[in-house]
């Protein structure tokens, strides 16, 4: 066991290649992407009988964010992307992997993207 968390912390975080799972629906409108979130679970059930809110919501990136969508095709790992953003951001992507990691950290605990098995 000891021997495994050695090899994580081995491991650098912008060598993960991320991907949207098949069954993510998104959408691009003009240059902002759109994911739709399904409201599922025992308390949006009651919200949406009792308050008759909806099954799903379209969750808006801003810009950047919709960038950086565009660019994980589970081929590019997030250094890879963070070229790409640097390329069109520049300066105002800085700190740029400090807030590419936290944001890949976002997707991925809200169930937007997964990790490949590296």
């Amino acid at each position: 066991m000891a021997k495994k968390k050695a090899e994580d912390k081995k491991k650098n975080y912008l060598d993960n290649i991320p991907y949207i799972p098949e069954d993510r629906q998104w959408e691009v409108k003009g240059k902002i992407v759109y994911v739709t979130q399904i409201n599922s679970g025992f308390y949006n059930k009651i919200a949406q009988k009792l308050f008759k809110t909806p099954k799903t919501s379209q969750i808006k990136l801003e810009g950047l964010g919709s960038f950086i969508w565009q660019q994980i095709d589970g081929k590019r790992s997030i250094y890879d992307i963070g070229i790409l953003v640097a390329d069109k951001y520049a300066d105002k992507a800085e700190p740029l992997y400090e807030r590419l990691s936290q944001y890949m950290k976002t997707l991925e605990n809200l169930g937007f993207i997964k990790f490949k098995e590296n």
